[in-house]
């Protein structure tokens, strides 16, 4: 297997005829998915998502995909190809079309629907293509193919990227549920006929290529679902992505047999079943949902409430209700059935909303002790179907960290690709496809850029490293008034401290400190404010630690007397 060095350097000029293949994103990480692919001097994309961030990364919305690599070539993009209508595939859109607002956006109905919505919050009317299993269609130097998969949003797609340096399959997300709701599997006729046409590369989604077998049938949740909402005593209040339209079904298809009515909960999650029941995805019985007003009417044995927030996100409507900070009062007697996944990172925070609401008296039913969640992606038995029916000349795994990448090539080569054509990269790493051989020629920028608010990129690592501080070790400010004839303090400094343990005397035996530093400073002849900011903030950080252990943010202030 070839991985990528630690040394790379820039790539080479792509060689004439060749194929560069660029992840931005997607590669050791489960999200902000995007590859760009270049061939005769043009750019399509596939995906363009968002990652979320983690505990050490406060205050951010989101992160991105790094555009600087494409930047000075955003008029050579042919078009966006969207796999499917999640987030970390589409999240990124708005911020890509922010750099060139015209570049064609190229995805299945539900997917554009769902990106429409969110771009009409940017204020940006996209340029949309829309595509099913089956179309064929050019874009530049790339004719693109269209293959049905399944996974946990309706809609998904695979692409067959036709070009002169060979044919591409990229499976976007995917699963082989064999019995899926709306009846669309995944088109592994359609692989087994671009495998005999000779598939040079092969990408493959890798989420669960360490989980060995198949992935349960979405139709195997359906009794734990339907006896939730056949025994429980009072309200249900169901949690789940606001895009897993699949599983929402299956509650209101159980609500309606057992004479529920269901409310939708939270921004996202009535946009997105809205757009969903008008496109024919979402089958509602009539009279089946009402709107809030009519819930209070209704007792509670009769009440089901769909909302989003099964991640532990932290506004999210059901950690707001296990805070008690929403207008869902959760009581004795409420079930709570949270129908999806822990994101990996994000365990602490789900226990800590399953405790919350187990604590005001509700019952919790999640994926550990009951079968209300099966995943969206592929395990190890059916990617090496795949493998097997394709027959890929090169594979690079995509979609996961690095085990999941790691274990999804060992997978290929256990059925019999060659281990050099197997191509383990990470973001950034270019990856180039001449004369049928797949291998990894340089590295491009791609790092974090993180959206705070309105500011996009304006958060770096040190800022997140001062928030960091600032949550963990406190701030302490001084101010210094030093006499600018002597360079010595005109008065004792004033200290101002937040989140850091403090009384009246704790930064007496500071004083010294600051005044042995002004007096070298003045011996060396620095008088510069900034230069002496700078000594007095690395004497007090060194006594804070040496005295209490901790390593405050430290703001000197020096004031001329």
């Amino acid at each position: 297997m070839s991985h990528p060095h630690p040394d790379l350097k820039a790539a080479p000029p792509l060689p004439e005829g060749g194929l560069r293949v660029i992840a931005l994103g997607g590669l050791g990480e489960i999200g902000r998915n995007m590859t760009v692919f270049e061939h005769a001097g043009k750019l399509l994309i596939v995906d363009c998502g968002v990652l979320f961030p983690e505990e050490t990364q406060p205050g951010v919305d989101v992160i991105l995909p790094d555009f600087t690599s494409i930047r000075d070539r955003l008029d050579d993009i042919v078009a966006v190809v969207l796999t499917h209508g999640h987030e970390d595939h589409i999240g990124g859109v708005p911020y890509l079309l922010r750099e060139r607002s015209d570049i064609p956006i190229v995805a299945s109905k539900l997917t554009l629907a769902f990106l429409e919505a969110k771009l009409k919050e940017h204020g940006i009317r996209p340029r949309t293509v829309r595509v099913r299993e089956g179309d064929r269609r050019g874009f530049g130097p790339f004719d693109c193919e269209f293959v049905a998969v399944n996974h946990s949003i309706p809609d998904g797609l695979a692409v067959a990227i036709r070009t002169g340096a060979g044919l591409v399959l990229h499976t976007g997300d995917f699963k082989m549920d064999q019995f899926p709701l709306d009846d669309r599997i995944t088109d592994l006729r359609a692989f087994a006929r671009l495998g005999e046409e000779g598939v040079d590369l092969f990408l493959t989604d890798s989420t669960n290529a360490e989980v060995p077998g198949f992935t349960t049938s979405e139709r195997e949740l359906n009794p734990a679902i339907e006896q939730v909402l056949r025994t429980a005593p009072r309200r249900v209040i169901v949690s789940s992505f606001a895009s897993h339209v699949h599983r929402i079904q299956q509650v209101l298809d159980a609500a309606h047999q057992h004479g529920r009515k269901v409310a939708f909960v939270g921004r996202s999650m009535v946009r997105n079943m809205g757009i969903a029941r008008d496109l024919g995805y979402l089958k509602v019985p009539s009279g089946l949902v009402v709107n809030t007003k009519e819930l209070e009417k209704l007792p509670d044995h009769k009440i089901t409430l769909v909302c989003t927030g099964s991640q532990g996100e932290p506004m999210a409507a059901l950690s707001r209700m296990a805070n008690r900070d929403h207008q869902i009062r959760i009581g004795k007697g409420d079930t709570v059935l949270l129908a999806s996944s822990l994101i990996p990172g994000n365990e602490s925070a789900i226990y800590r909303v399953i405790n919350g609401l187990t604590r005001w008296g509700a019952h919790v039913v999640h994926k550990g002790n009951a079968k209300v969640h099966v995943s969206g992606h592929a395990s190890a038995g059916e990617l090496v179907y795949c493998y097997n029916i394709v027959k890929p000349r090169n594979v690079m795994p995509v979609h996961g960290e690095w085990r999941h990448l790691q274990a999804n090539g060992d997978l290929a080569i256990r059925t019999g690709v060659d281990p050099d054509r197997v191509v383990i990269a990470e973001d950034g790493v270019v990856v180039d496809l001449v004369d049928g051989r797949a291998s990894i020629t340089g590295k491009v920028p791609a790092g974090y850029v993180y959206v705070d608010g309105m500011e996009v990129g304006g958060v770096t690592e040190a800022s997140l490293k001062d928030r960091r501080t600032l949550g963990e070790e406190g701030v302490v400010t001084v101010v210094a008034i030093v006499d600018a004839d002597t360079g010595a303090l005109a008065e004792a400094p004033d200290f101002l401290a937040r989140g850091f343990a403090h009384d009246d005397t704790t930064f007496e035996p500071v004083i010294p400190v600051i005044e042995k530093t002004l007096a070298t400073a003045a011996d060396e002849g620095i008088g510069d404010a900034i230069q002496l900011e700078q000594l007095i903030a690395r004497a007090v950080a060194n006594w804070a630690f040496r005295t209490y252990r901790r390593r405050p943010l430290i703001i000197p202030v020096i004031i001329d007397a």
